[in-house]
């Protein structure tokens, strides 16, 4: 029985570490630190670099950063854009450490499927915010960037204290991805399409009035 619940623990963590990297990188590692560093906690061995004050700290500041440039429309498109290349690669490196001392095969293992988890979720969400900043109010984006926050700190709270909980919702919310994703992109279609036509009648109209 304990076997059982250090492995839920450790596919809850895992996983929710490479959930939560895909939203909000900093928010994650900042979260892990300060929960490992106040000892609220035991984080794996490979994860306690997440509790030097230097990582800390670092997190601190970026995350800052993302919560301003979340937080404005346009410019949270291209920060979601720069950080497919690290996002992706953290949260795969994160859900490795996450599953403690084991083989390497296994940590190989929990490292692709957290980057493929990672990598499913930083679409889904940046995806999304680019649909919503076709919405001239700035109010939707405000709130789906506060509403992200704060469910990357619950999800990270769910999955340290209650695992179980955590892996139900988790397999919800990627059956929600797997349904999301394809309407995002057909989405994202539509308001390329007709940015292109707008710029194509802009080439076109001083040609036109001649």
């Amino acid at each position: 029985m304990e076997a059982y619940e250090e492995i839920t623990r450790a596919i809850a963590l895992s996983m929710g570490a490479a959930w939560a990297s895909g939203i909000n990188l900093y928010a994650t590692i900042l979260v892990l630190g300060a929960l490992g560093a106040t000892q609220n906690i035991v984080l794996p061995e490979h994860l306690h670099i997440l509790m030097n004050p230097l990582v800390m700290a670092g997190a601190g500041l970026m995350f800052v950063a993302e919560f301003i440039a979340d937080k404005t429309p346009g410019v949270d498109t291209g920060w979601d854009a720069l950080h497919t290349f690290i996002r992706i690669p953290a949260g795969a490196v994160l859900a490795a450490g996450a599953v403690g001392d084991v083989s390497p095969a296994m940590a190989l293992t929990a490292a692709i499927l957290g980057g493929g988890v990672t990598a499913g979720v930083h679409a889904t969400k940046a995806g999304s915010r680019a649909l919503i900043n076709t919405s001239p109010e700035p109010f939707s984006n405000w709130a789906a960037s506060i509403s992200e926050d704060v469910i990357v700190v619950a999800g990270i709270w769910t999955a340290l204290n209650h695992p179980l909980l955590f892996i139900g919702f988790f397999i919800l919310f990627i059956c929600l991805v797997i349904w999301l994703l394809p309407k995002i992109w057909r989405g994202l279609k539509r308001v390329f399409a007709a940015i292109a036509r707008w710029f194509k009648g802009r080439e076109t109209g001083p040609a036109n009035s001649e």
